[in-house]
C-alpha cells in the first residue's frame, strides 16, 4: 500500500509535534514545515539531519508566506493546520492569513484539513453543555478569531475542500508547551510545592491530555471518507467536575513520587491584570477567566458515535506523565 503523505504546520509545537510523531507511528510520511533557525548555509544539512533521526521530513519555511505553504503541501492528502504566531504575539494580524495559506494549499492538492479547536469561540449563552452545533458568540478577541477560523473551513468545504474540526478542553501533557497546566497550576523545571489552582469552587472545567487529542485526530483521518466535507468533533477528555480533581490527581503524583503532599491554592488572578500589558501570554490568561467561574462541558456523542470509543488515558496516569515531561517529579522509584 502506497505510504500517504501529511503535512502538518505546527509541527515543532505541542499538539502539532505530538500529531506529527501519532502519524508517523500509524505509516504516514510525515512533512514538518518549520521557520529558519540556522544560518541559510546550513539549513538543509541541519533538516536532513533532523529529518533521519525522528522520521519526519522537515521543510524550511514560514505559514505566513503562501509560496512556502503551497510548497511544502505537494503532494499531501492531509494538512494538519496546528500553527500559531511565536509567543502567541499580534493573533488579529496573523493567524486568519495563515489558514486562509492552508486553504489554498489543501485546494491545490485536493487535501483535507484538520483543525485543533477550543471552547473560545463559544459564549456564556451555549454553556453549560457544549454540542458542535451550539451557537458560538465569544466574549474575548481569541474567540471571535476561532469563529472566523472555523466560518472560513466552513466556506472551504462548501466548494470541496474537506475539513475536519476537533475541538477539546485545555490541553495538558509532556509536550504541550504553554498551558494553564504549566503557567497555572505548576512551574515547570521546579517541584512541586504549592499548586495554583484557577477554578472557582464548584465549577466544573473540562481537559484534555495532548496524546489523546492527538490519537483521535490519527483516527479520524483514518475515516476521513466516511465523514462529511466539514466534520466537527467534540472531546469529552477529563471533566473535572468540581474544579478539584486535577490539583488532586497532581498532589497523588507528587506523593507517590516525591513523599509530600504539596498544598492547593487559590490562583491569584489579581496579578494577572497589573502583569497584562508588559506580558501577552498573562493578558491572554486573564481573558479566559469566565471559563473559570461557570461549568463548560463538551458532549462527545459524536465522536463516540463515529469511532465506537473515545481514546482516553486515565487522569493519574496522564497527570503523573505530565508533571515528569515538565521536569517536576523526581525519577520514578524501581
Amino acid at each position: 500500500m502506497t505510504r500517504q503523505t501529511v503535512l502538518v504546520l505546527g509541527a515543532t509545537g505541542g499538539i502539532g509535534g505530538e500529531v506529527a510523531r501519532q502519524m508517523l507511528d500509524a505509516g504516514w510520511t510525515v512533512r514538518g514545515m518549520r521557520r529558519a533557525s540556522h544560518a541559510a548555509n546550513t539549513a538543509n544539512a541541519a533538516n536532513a539531519a533532523n529529518a533521519r533521526r525522528d522520521g519526519i521530513e522537515w521543510i524550511q519555511g514560514d505559514a505566513m508566506r503562501r509560496e512556502d505553504v503551497l510548497r511544502a503541501a505537494r503532494g499531501a492528502a492531509v494538512i494538519v493546520h496546528a500553527v500559531n504566531p511565536p509567543g502567541y504575539r499580534n493573533w488579529a494580524d496573523l493567524v486568519v492569513p495563515m489558514i486562509d495559506n492552508t486553504i489554498a494549499a489543501a485546494q491545490a492538492e485536493g487535501a483535507t484539513i484538520v483543525l485543533p479547536g477550543t471552547v473560545y469561540n463559544f459564549g456564556p449563552d451555549a454553556f453549560p453543555l457544549l454540542e458542535e452545533d451550539s451557537p458560538q458568540h465569544p466574549v474575548t478577541k481569541k474567540g471571535a478569531i476561532r469563529v472566523e477560523l472555523e466560518s472560513r473551513l466552513q466556506r472551504a468545504s462548501e466548494t470541496g475542500t474537506q475539513a475536519v474540526i476537533v475541538r477539546a478542553g485545555d490541553f495538558f501533557g509532556p509536550n504541550a508547551g504553554n498551558s494553564w497546566f504549566s503557567q497555572g497550576f505548576v512551574k515547570p523545571g521546579q517541584p512541586v510545592r504549592k499548586i495554583s489552582n484557577p477554578s472557582a469552587r464548584g465549577a466544573g472545567h473540562q481537559w484534555a491530555y495532548l496524546p489523546d487529542v492527538a490519537r483521535t485526530m490519527v483516527e479520524l483521518v483514518a475515516r476521513r471518507d466516511t465523514l462529511g466535507a466539514f466534520a466537527r468533533f467534540h472531546m469529552g477528555g477529563h471533566w473535572d467536575e468540581d474544579g478539584r480533581q486535577l490539583a488532586a490527581a497532581i498532589q497523588r503524583a507528587v506523593e507517590r513520587r516525591a513523599g509530600r503532599t504539596p498544598a492547593i491554592a487559590a490562583f491569584p488572578w489579581w496579578v494577572l491584570p497589573l502583569a497584562a500589558p508588559f506580558n501577552t501570554t498573562l493578558r491572554e490568561l486573564g481573558e479566559m477567566r469566565y471559563l473559570w467561574r461557570t461549568p463548560v462541558r463538551m458532549s462527545n456523542a459524536r465522536l463516540v458515535d463515529t469511532l465506537g470509543r473515545e481514546p482516553h488515558t486515565p487522569l493519574d496516569e496522564a497527570v503523573e506523565t505530565t508533571l515528569a515531561g515538565l521536569g517536576c517529579l523526581p525519577a520514578a522509584r524501581v
